[in-house]
């Protein structure tokens, strides 16, 4: 306690970061009570925060000052300076210490209290010339002190202008340039990160993220994941064609360059004699077609047709990428990582570099390519009697499209009916797989591209050549599924477990089309992959192997090493390594799924936004949350599913409805459908 200071004596104070001066009232134990000039109450403050600054009682019946008036009392600069020169020593620790009062007759003309409250006030302000000690007395800074606090002054001085550029910067509703990013910093770079990643990761928890509420009101974002969205892609900090999910995934970055070279030093081997070469067939005079949409760079699969001793033989041919890409090489580790080739609406990014997928791997016309190649004969009810796998090479002498295959089909012109031929046979396969309990989804399915012409919509419809291709895709997954159970070999087997479908009476009270196949599919499992053969449900196959793309999944490549080993005598891998395999491969496989998925919103947004005023009809499937008004339609001239908000009142699947676009933001990601 300050015994010193009694009741009546003008005090010195900082209360709540203002310095005041005021008369002290009364004193009970620790505290003590304050008056102040002005319109300032009363105050109970502890006695330890109390200075004495008028022993000699000067001002006793002085009437305290009003806060407002004391700056008109402030010490001229002249004085204070004149003040410092006379007491300022070089010396640190110098012995030139002054009361405030001392201080006070030494600057102030007239010395009176409102002057004293001034001075008071100027000590705690920003000036650079006296310090107030701790034991309650000032003392002049020496000259290097005052150099350094100018120093630091300056520094706060230009950091306070760079950071309201900055602020400057951020407010401005444009693109950044890469000048003025680079004048942001790398604090900056690390909070769009950050704010990115939380869109990616955690959307809903944008408004109370810390470190966006920190900066949201001075830089105007608001507190809605969209709100934040919008700011960086009108900033270019975020690319809005770009899926959100591909940031930090595999897919992310390009292939390195010592890939890129390895690639190339493959490709030029391709021509050359490779280990195992000798025990491949030669399948190059067999008429073989490939067939894909136009544009189509990964060749995967090639059929020909042999009629041999009286009989039809499908030969389904799968490139053999093992050929030159050997297991746990630098290359094979990349693609096991990526486990997929990733298709966008502008492109693909592939499983491996296309240096190498789109060349010498792929099965090109007119090229002699190596192969896996499975012949297949079938009875007449469309069931396998016999089949054969072989290493082969193989001479594609047709690259077709879709479109150019159901001509040929169609047509079945003299000489080369064997596309008829062989959609013929395995439409006999497919009603054989019907009878065995497939469910059949064969409709027309729309997605959305972007080229250099612009944004389009694509439907693809089911054609005879589509068709027959994936009904050789699906016999070949079960040869070879066939061939994995006969030498009890481990493989990826797809599986799905058998689902309680709709009874035939509910069915029919529902129309034929989108409507009946979404009350189907609502009852379907999700299919599984496991190292032991089960029977696939929707497929209508006892057990089933994906086993054709293994340019572009990697799954698929380890399928055609583990027959390979087979056909070699050499040691396969084993179950729980293959296991091991499949669980790896599983996250990047969800992950394509997401950015895939996640790229058609986007571009459907677009889409949506550029025909606000179109009206389509629309066909009810079903309620997704009824309580919400949200449901599930499908629009026959997009071929596409929608979600949207449904106004008609009780609608039942297969009504007609009418389809209008509500909101259509694709900078905020936002989509919304009025069906009526």
């Amino acid at each position: 306690m300050n015994n010193s200071i009694q009741p009546g004596d003008t005090v010195a104070v900082v209360l709540k970061g203002s310095p005041l001066i005021g008369r002290l009232l009364s004193v009970k134990g620790s505290k003590a009570v304050l008056s102040f000039g002005g319109q300032r109450r009363d105050q109970g403050l502890p006695l330890r925060d109390l200075i004495a600054i008028d022993p000699d009682h000067l001002f006793d019946n002085t009437v305290l000052p009003a806060p407002e008036r004391v700056q008109d009392n402030a010490p001229s600069a002249r004085a204070v300076v004149e003040a410092w020169q006379l007491l300022e020593t070089d010396q640190p620790g110098g012995m030139a210490r002054l009361s405030l009062c001392e201080l006070g007759e030494l600057v102030l003309n007239p010395f009176n209290l409102e002057g004293l409250a001034a001075l008071w006030s100027w000590m705690h302000g920003s000036q650079q010339l006296f310090r107030w000690r701790r034991d309650r007395l000032v003392q002049p800074l020496t000259r290097d002190e005052r150099a350094n606090l100018r120093r630091q002054r300056r520094s706060e001085r230009l950091a306070q202008r760079h950071e309201q550029r900055q602020l400057d910067l951020l407010l401005a509703e444009r693109v950044l340039t890469h000048q003025e990013r680079d004048e942001l910093g790398q604090v900056w770079d690390e909070r769009f990160s950050h704010w990115i990643q939380l869109l990616k990761d955690n959307p809903a928890g944008v408004g109370t993220d810390p470190e966006l509420q920190q900066w949201s009101e001075s830089i105007s974002i608001g507190s809605e994941a969209a709100d934040l969205r919008q700011w960086l892609i009108v900033r270019g900090l975020l690319d809005p064609d770009q899926p959100l999910a591909l940031r930090g995934s595999v897919w992310s970055r390009s292939f390195p360059a010592d890939l890129e070279v390895e690639a190339k030093r493959l490709a030029a081997l391709a021509t050359e004699e490779q280990p195992d070469d000798a025990q491949r067939i030669d399948l190059t005079d067999l008429a073989t077609y490939s067939l894909d949409d136009a544009g189509t760079r990964e060749i995967d699969d090639a059929l020909s047709l042999e009629r041999r001793d009286g009989c039809d033989w499908i030969w389904i041919h799968i490139a053999d990428p093992s050929r030159l890409i050997s297991i746990d090489s630098p290359l094979d580790l990349e693609a096991r990582r990526r486990a997929t080739s990733l298709y966008l609406a502008d492109g693909v990014m592939p499983m491996l570099p296309l240096e190498l997928a789109a060349g010498p791997l792929s099965l090109r016309a007119g090229v002699r390519c190596a192969a896996l190649s499975v012949s297949v004969r079938l009875g007449v009810d469309g069931a396998v009697e016999e089949h054969r796998i072989v290493r082969s090479w193989v001479k594609p002498r047709y690259g077709l499209t879709y479109a150019d295959g159901d001509e040929l089909i169609e047509l079945a012109p003299p000489g080369d009916e064997a596309l008829s031929d062989l959609s013929r046979l395995l439409l006999q396969r497919m009603r054989w797989r019907r009878a065995k309990g497939a469910v059949m989804f064969d409709r027309p399915e729309g997605r959305f591209r972007r080229s250099d012409e612009g944004l389009s919509l694509q439907v693809i419809d089911p054609s005879p050549s589509r068709l027959m291709v994936s009904e050789a895709m699906l016999l070949m997954g079960a040869v070879v599924a066939s061939f994995g159970q006969q030498h009890d070999l481990p493989l990826p087997y797809r599986s799905q477990p058998a689902a309680e479908l709709p009874s035939t009476d509910e069915l029919d009270r529902i129309p034929e089309g989108p409507a009946r196949d979404a009350a189907i599919k609502r009852c379907l499992s999700r299919g599984v992959q496991g190292t032991r053969p089960m029977p696939h449900f929707s497929l209508g196959l006892e057990a089933y192997v994906q086993a054709t793309s293994p340019i572009r999944r990697y799954a698929d490549l380890v399928a055609h090493r583990q027959i390979i080993a087979q056909l070699s005598e050499s040691a396969p891998m084993g179950e729980e390594r293959l296991g091991e395999l499949i669980d790896d491969l599983d996250d990047p496989l969800r992950q394509s799924i997401q950015i895939s998925r996640e790229d058609q919103r986007h571009w459907q947004q677009l889409w949506f936004a550029e025909r606000q005023s179109t009206v389509w009809s629309a066909q009810f499937l079903r309620w997704l949350r009824p309580q919400d008004r949200l449901a599930l339609v499908h629009v026959s001239d997009l071929a596409m599913d929608l979600v949207g908000c449904v106004t008609a009142s009780n609608p039942e699947p297969g009504d007609t409805l009418e389809l209008r676009v509500g909101r259509a933001d694709p900078v905020r990601g936002e989509l919304q459908l009025q069906i009526s």
